[in-house]
């Protein structure tokens, strides 16, 4: 079955293949105090490091250790905080101007999404040269960048360990994604006591972030690829080991999103957030996310309201209308958020796994419904056709997105209609 076969609204898609397919860096070192090992590790990559990060986390005292430590390790620092949310393309070519002379042989990323997308794509731009434009797209970067360490401040996006950074091109109007295997980290230092000091709304969107990832890693499309399209494609679909990371990812963020909500310095809850988020990052690597962030860009754009938040307010709109096709994945979630009903039908648990998510949502604040994004009617039809361009998001749903699919989603997902269920 293609990618671009059209499938009807109970179709499923498996893996005929028995696919296991992960992408991921050389080395991963999880658990709190890790951050403490960055002088050994960074000393050992390179001498002369470049520190990417955004203007909060430059004025940190963790970050003045990580960076002192470095310097007494003999590795000469030089910083760049200006790093702006939804990664702006002018932060990368910044980067690639002001330090492209200097002999950079080790790029550490500290802080959220965008930081670490900064430190990933700036790698490949600095040792292949041009403008970030020409690796637009998959596959498209010639060669292997400047080594990067990545070390997440919060935990919900995974992009310490994906091999992909999202650009917002103002010229395009649009968000434009960089994949390859050669953004990969070479080693991500996952600690989560970095992420003691994120602030509670940053918290809430980067959970929910996790959360999103989590499922549309588990429900997405099954493509049973062609060595080929191995070899071409970055998302391979869903598969046999992003089903393990998914499940685990789940589990943990059921327990542990309350929790985190509930005492923000509960290290242990920290923690394993911090751990689903890791798994979720594995999971999408791969299988790739699908239809809430396809419809999240270009509401993002129009409403200027933190990524998080805008999958958060699809997430249970987009599961409603792909229902059909993964009545036993969302009864399985509804089991890893241990609010299943042994008892009842298939269909039944099904649905209690989408309202699931939304209690887990609602739990940490984000919201459950677009009119709360401040989205209007009359932008249902631009955003749609914007969705619509990204077919490498939309090609991972596993049920067809159509036009006037995504129409459907955003009135019942403005409407707040809890008595659809995507028929």
């Amino acid at each position: 079955m293609s990618d671009t076969t059209v499938l009807p609204a109970a179709a499923r898609t498996e893996n005929d293949l028995a696919l296991g397919l992960l992408r991921q860096p050389r080395s991963v070192l999880f658990g709190p105090g890790q951050r403490r090992q960055l002088p050994r590790i960074v000393s050992e990559i390179g001498h002369h490091a470049l520190l990417v990060t955004d203007e909060r986390m430059s004025s940190s005292a963790e970050f003045g250790e990580i960076a002192d430590g470095l310097r007494a390790a003999g590795v000469e620092v030089e910083v760049f905080d200006l790093t702006e949310p939804e990664l702006p393309r002018e932060n990368v070519m910044a980067v690639a101007e002001r330090y492209r002379e200097l002999p950079i042989d080790v790029i550490v990323g500290v802080g959220g999404g965008s930081c670490l997308d900064l430190a990933k794509v700036s790698a490949v731009v600095l040792a292949n040269g041009g403008d970030v434009r020409d690796y637009y797209g998959e596959f498209l970067v010639p060669g292997p960048g400047v080594p990067v360490v990545t070390v997440p401040t919060t935990g919900g996006t995974g992009a310490e360990v994906t091999c992909i950074s999202v650009v917002f091109d103002g010229e395009r109007g649009m968000k434009v994604g960089v994949a390859s295997p050669h953004l990969e980290a070479t080693v991500a230092v996952i600690d989560p006591e970095l992420t003691l000091t994120c602030p509670p709304g940053l918290t809430a969107a980067t959970g929910a972030d996790a959360l999103s990832h989590l499922v549309e890693a588990f429900t997405g499309r099954a493509k049973n690829p062609t060595s080929e399209e191995l070899a071409t494609k970055l998302y391979a679909g869903k598969n046999l080991l992003t089903d393990v990371y998914a499940r685990q990812g789940l589990s943990l963020l059921g327990r542990s999103l309350p929790a985190v909500a509930s005492d923000p310095s509960d290290l242990a809850a920290r923690t394993d957030t911090m751990f689903a988020s890791y798994c979720a990052g594995m999971a999408i690597n791969t299988a790739g996310t699908a239809g809430a962030h396809a419809i999240q860009s270009p509401i993002g754009n129009l409403t200027h309201t933190p990524h998080g938040f805008g999958v958060a307010a699809l997430l249970p709109w987009v599961m409603r209308y792909n229902l059909p096709s993964r009545v036993a994945e969302f009864a399985e979630i509804a089991q890893l958020l241990g609010t299943e009903d042994s008892s009842a039908s298939d269909e039944e648990r099904a649905r209690e796994g989408i309202r699931a998510v939304e209690r887990l949502l609602r739990a940490v604040g984000a919201p459950t419904d677009l009119a709360t994004l401040g989205l209007s009617p009359e932008h249902f039809e631009a955003v749609t056709d914007q969705a619509m361009l990204a077919t490498r998001l939309t090609a991972n749903n596993p049920r067809e997105l159509t036009r006037a699919a995504v129409l459907e989603i955003l009135r019942r997902g403005h409407a707040a209609d809890h008595d659809w269920w995507g028929e």
